[in-house]
C-alpha cells in the first residue's frame, strides 16, 4: 500500500521577505530624529523651565556637595 504524496500548489519561495510598511512607519522615527538633532546642534534655541526657586536652589547644593565631595 502506497501513501499519497502531496505537490506544492505554488512554486517555492526565493526565501525573499516582502514586507510593507506604511509611510508614517519611517517618516515618523526620522522626524524625530531630525528634530533631536536640531536640539542638540542648535542649544541656544532651549531653554530651561521656569521652576520653583527653591528646588532649583536645592539642586544646585546637591550638585554642589557631589562637586565639592568627588575624588
Amino acid at each position: 500500500m502506497s501513501a499519497p504524496t502531496h505537490t506544492r500548489p505554488h512554486p517555492a519561495t526565493t526565501g525573499r521577505v516582502d514586507i510593507r510598511l506604511p509611510w508614517w512607519a519611517l517618516a515618523l522615527p526620522t522626524l524625530a530624529f531630525v528634530t533631536l538633532l536640531l536640539m542638540i546642534l542648535n542649544p541656544a534655541d532651549a531653554h530651561a523651565a521656569t521652576g520653583d526657586p527653591a528646588i532649583t536652589h536645592l539642586f544646585e547644593s546637591v550638585r554642589q556637595a557631589v562637586l565639592h565631595n568627588a575624588p
